[in-house]
């Protein structure tokens, strides 16, 4: 996390050098200011702080370093242990053809969205209840 904060320092720095170099070229080239870029250069920079300073305070009050700053450690040593997955479920896929007939309803028709509502409702609900049935209830 130390690393990273400081990558976010340094990109907040190169953001608000180029928005000084953006004002000097603007005002040769055009003698006047542009304002987009110029604000969203300078906005950047800020997030960019903003993130730097998150993450220095987060690394700080956490305590300890991570794998991720360690010169020794190994990939495996910062791979957590994500969740339960099912790689033969269905349901996903009847998810995303349900979400994606709503969308289609809302971009060509709102009567599309009729039949992906249901289908979204039975994905989810088939989804959730996958484990409490038949051969994979526990």
């Amino acid at each position: 996390m130390r690393t990273n904060s400081n990558l976010f320092w340094i990109l907040g720095a190169f953001f608000w050098a180029a928005d000084v170099a953006y004002i000097i070229w603007s005002l040769i080239d055009t003698h006047r200011v542009e304002w987009v870029g110029i604000v969203g250069m300078a906005l950047s920079g800020i997030l960019s702080f903003f993130l730097a300073f998150y993450l220095g305070r987060t690394h700080s009050a956490q305590g300890g370093e991570l794998p991720q700053d360690r010169a020794d450690a190994n990939v495996d040593d910062g791979d957590p242990e994500m969740g339960q997955f099912s790689p033969w479920s269905w349901w996903p896929f009847a998810l995303a053809v349900g979400v994606m007939l709503v969308f289609l309803g809302l971009a060509i028709g709102t009567w599309v969205s009729f039949f992906g509502g249901p289908i979204a409702l039975i994905a989810i609900i088939g989804w959730n209840y996958e484990y409490y049935r038949n051969n994979f209830a526990r």
